[in-house]
């Protein structure tokens, strides 16, 4: 739901009836991954997507009953052997989907309106949602803020509240999205239940240190793939916006006294792209410490063999570097600046969703990293 908040807050701020399907879990080769949403409102008008086109017919109509009803429901789609081409998911992949009606009088809108305005500002926010458990509790959401504070209610005993919202906080701290299972004694309503958390935070940082011409190609394939990027450089004639108009923040000062002094998380990914060991060093020295998701340096295997010689004399360890992805990107044979960066991001995929960055053509891997669906006991078509 939060993939189109701001189309689907504006809708909120217009006053209009919508009805929202989310992918809550998916099982197989499915086309989009949970938290993909498809929105209808009362004049038919859709935006966003749930499958790719397999089913969105299908959940189009789900979501037009359900504007009429005021019912949630939960549905499930897979792939038919015999009708591949019936309403089902052809790539042979399974989703299930929640679909919920925001009516104009309905009790949990102003708590739906306050979750997207969240998302559409930019502002970390979670919205849990009881995806398998009582049809009465069904849908129904509970917006949990960065400090634990929470709005809403999932419409059971004042305890589960309390229990969703440390468990949605927990993945809205991760910038994660995905489902949580609530024991029968912590939801307080006899019977396990299977919660739905979407997370919405601020896009992740890529910084790139060396104002250079691969820097440029660097931050727009950075921005294409949802990163605020920072281009940082200690040369204020080759930092300037006239050679990066696309990057979010330009800074002019040492790379490891700008790392130093700024904001990194468990997201964030540091390129180092100076190939000059005396702006080399004392950055990685400091990067392969912290606590981010990806550090990569460019340079020759000369350079790289000569610049670990140097980080080991300043003191790093093995382990540390070892989380050293260098030579940077992935051999793709690549010589543009342009071809250059998409070697890098495709590695920066890679290693955030566990890829093995090898051909898909003849090999024996997932194309999509994900986990196996919950039960459940309503089906739309079936293997």
């Amino acid at each position: 739901m939060l993939d189109i908040a701001e189309e689907l807050d504006r809708w909120a701020g217009q006053g209009r009836e919508f009805a929202v399907a989310t992918v809550v879990a998916v099982g197989g080769s499915a086309p989009r991954q949970p938290g993909a949403a498809l929105a209808v409102d009362r004049d038919g008008t859709a935006i966003g997507s749930v499958s790719g086109g397999c089913v969105e017919g299908a959940v189009y109509e789900l979501c037009r009953q359900a504007l009429d009803d005021g019912t949630t429901v939960r549905e499930r789609f897979g792939y038919s052997d015999e009708d591949a081409f019936a309403v089902g998911l052809t790539c042979g992949g399974v989703i299930d989907i929640l679909v919920t009606p925001v009516r104009a009088h309905d009790p949990a809108r102003p708590v739906f309106a306050a979750v997207l305005a969240a998302a559409a500002r930019g502002e970390a926010a979670a919205v849990a949602r009881i995806t398998d458990g009582p049809a009465e509790l069904l849908g129904r959401p509970l917006l949990v803020h960065p400090d634990g504070r929470y709005e809403g209610g999932l419409g059971g005993h004042p305890e589960l509240d309390r229990t969703a919202a440390a468990e949605a906080r927990a993945l809205l701290d991760a910038g994660r999205t995905g489902p949580v299972t609530i024991g029968a004694e912590g939801s307080r309503c006899g019977q396990p239940l299977t919660l739905f958390v979407e997370s919405s935070v601020p896009p992740p940082r890529m910084i790139v240190f060396g104002a250079i011409d691969f820097a440029a190609a660097l931050v727009r394939a950075g921005k294409f793939i949802g990163y605020h990027v920072t281009v940082c450089d200690a040369r204020p004639v080759f930092a300037t916006k006239a050679r990066f108009p696309e990057a979010d923040e330009l800074v002019v000062d040492w790379p490891h006294r700008y790392l130093a002094g700024t904001d990194v998380d468990a997201r964030t990914v540091l390129c180092v792209l100076t190939h000059d060991a005396k702006f080399d060093v004392p950055l990685l020295e400091a990067a392969l410490r912290l606590p981010v998701a990806y550090v990569g340096a460019m340079g020759s295997r000369r350079t790289h063999l000569a610049r670990n010689d140097r980080l080991r004399e300043a003191g790093v360890t093995e382990l540390e570097l070892a989380r050293l992805h260098s030579p940077i990107g992935l051999d793709l044979g690549a010589r543009t600046p342009e071809e250059t960066a998409l070697s890098i991001v495709a590695e920066i995929v890679a290693d955030r969703r566990g890829g093995s960055g090898v051909p898909l053509t003849g090999a024996h891997t997932p194309i999509h990293h994900s986990g196996a669906l919950p039960p459940t006991g309503r089906i739309g078509s079936v293997a």
